[in-house]
């Protein structure tokens, strides 16, 4: 053959090496999900990677045997040309292979991969209508070569036949959510998020606690009872006596403020009026609370532990709140201040300030930042302490004789 046949045969290898590496590297960086997505529009190219996909071993077999038998075969061109050039010089073969790896190096590999890393899509579904019939015809060499590699592989615990690509978990599908800022407004990320969240959160985690329900003692004077149904803010009050474990019912305030002004209006009016009290178990997951408000029709019920002791208050604006975010936006809660520190009510639960702050504080133990600093500090710390709780620096401002009321969290350095 004449120098110039030579080099032409050299360039196309040059470039079929390109085309192997390149496809190989986008084949193997498409998008499963945008992929699935194309296929289910029919997208021709997509369905025949879709379909190459399937058995990844098959697939890399053929292409590395592809590769490396055209970069041999350039080896030997360059061989060939450089005797042609330089017959008398022995050294000129080892400066053409050197010269070759370093042109194949860069033309060969690293653009066509990083190229194809980038984007993938362009060269991937044309290689895909290469491969398919070319899989067909080297089938054989293929299967033999994969013979040895499955086998070396299941001496290591792996069968490539049942190996799939696993669904992904929610932590994995959080990320893809937090990632996709330049899809979707910021406030259907949060929605997102706490959908993902409703199957790891209880009621526990959102309830009113004990201490703050705010309801109807029979036992306090008439007066004092017309007085809070007239200024209470909640449409639903639990109705007591003496103590919230003495329940009696829940009343829907619409159905007594008529009577308030009515002559013989009194406390047995009231337990007329009165909705059954629920009652549901800590540990009750959210999605599953939810499921049940749905289903009984109701909007509110008291959480027991496992002794039956009413530990707080759940309701359905409750569950939605963990959807949605804070249905009425409470600025004492978080305030950031000038000098870039952050006042938090120390009741907040850990959940809403990890979803307001995008920390990550544990959720997993006490529910509200009190309860975690009073953990940690295994005491109630005095006004003015200063801890490094879970790597954020914070100060106690306000406490009271049982339990933290404020901190100020400090600029992380």
């Amino acid at each position: 053959m004449s120098l110039g046949m030579l080099f032409g045969i050299l360039a196309a290898m040059l470039i079929l090496s390109a085309f192997f590496a390149g496809s190989e590297t986008a084949l193997m960086s498409l998008n499963r999900y945008r992929l699935r997505h194309l296929v289910k529009l029919k997208h021709p190219g997509a369905m025949k990677a879709q379909k190459l996909l399937q058995r990844p071993d098959h697939l890399l077999g053929l292409m590395l045997l592809g590769n490396i038998f055209i970069n041999n075969f350039a080896a030997s061109l360059a061989t060939v040309i450089a005797i042609k050039l330089y017959t008398d010089d022995e050294s000129v073969i080892a400066i053409s292979t050197g010269l070759l790896t370093i042109v194949m190096l860069i033309c060969s590999e690293v653009t066509p991969k990083t190229l194809a890393a980038i984007k993938p899509e362009p060269l991937a579904f044309p290689a895909a209508w290469i491969y398919t019939p070319l899989l067909k015809l080297l089938y054989p060499i293929v299967w033999f070569i994969n013979l040895f590699v499955n086998l070396l592989l299941r001496i290591i615990g792996i069968d490539v036949k049942k190996s799939r690509h696993e669904a992904l978990n929610k932590d994995e599908l959080k990320s893809i959510i937090s990632d996709a800022e330049s899809l979707m407004p910021a406030r259907y990320q949060k929605m997102l998020m706490g959908i993902l969240d409703l199957e790891s959160a209880t009621v526990e985690d959102i309830m009113t606690p004990r201490n703050e329900i705010v309801g109807l003692d029979l036992e306090s004077p008439i007066e004092e009872i017309i007085n809070q149904i007239k200024t209470s803010p909640h449409t639903r009050l639990p109705v007591y006596k003496t103590s919230i474990d003495r329940i009696i019912g829940f009343i829907h305030l619409r159905k007594v403020l008529f009577l308030i002004n009515q002559d013989g209006f009194d406390k047995q009016t009231i337990i007329n009026s009165l909705d059954k009290p629920t009652f549901t178990p800590e540990t009750t997951p959210v999605h599953v609370q939810m499921h049940r408000f749905k289903h009984e029709k109701i909007r509110i019920g008291l959480v027991v532990d496992e002794y039956g002791d009413v530990q707080g208050l759940v309701t359905l604006d409750d569950l939605l709140q963990e959807i949605v975010g804070e249905l009425i936006n409470d600025d004492d809660t978080v305030r950031v201040q000038a000098d870039g520190s952050i006042l938090v009510d120390a009741n907040i639960t850990l959940r809403e300030l990890n979803r307001v702050t995008q920390w990550s504080f544990p959720t997993e133990g006490p529910k509200t930042l009190n309860g975690l600093i009073i953990e940690f500090m295994e005491t109630i710390p005095e006004i003015g302490t200063s801890i490094r709780l879970h790597e954020y620096p914070l100060e106690i401002i306000k406490r009271d004789e049982n339990s933290v009321k404020l901190v100020k969290f400090l600029p992380r350095k």
